[in-house]
């Protein structure tokens, strides 16, 4: 029988005074995660990890939420049973002015382009 759990699920996420802007060129310079990033910007809300429209498995989706969390671009949180993913953008915009609005324009007119 499993052992119930006590203690509230929590996810550690980084100060953004901490995170250099090597790490978040890195997290999005992906095409998944940019997708990722993306989908979130354009839903307004946040989203469960399960529904994202990605074509990776589910263990290398995983790897590229950490990415995106541990260079401070998204913030998870437990609800109920679901991770759920929100963008940081208003604290980005405070550490990188202007880097994740540009990033997700260019990205939505690559997508145009390709559609």
């Amino acid at each position: 029988m499993a052992r119930p759990r006590t203690a509230v699920r929590t996810v550690e996420h980084p100060d953004l005074s901490d995170v250099s802007l090597q790490q978040v060129l890195e997290a999005l310079v992906d095409p998944v995660r940019r997708g990722l990033v993306l989908q979130l910007s354009q839903a307004g809300e946040d989203k469960s990890c399960g529904t994202f429209d990605a074509s990776v498995s589910p263990s290398t989706l995983t790897h590229h939420f950490n990415v995106l969390r541990e260079a401070g671009v998204i913030r998870q949180y437990y609800q109920g049973t679901a991770k759920m993913n929100t963008l940081r953008a208003d604290e980005m915009e405070q550490r990188f002015p202007g880097l994740l609005s540009s990033v997700m324009t260019a990205a939505t007119r690559s997508a145009a382009v390709v559609a």
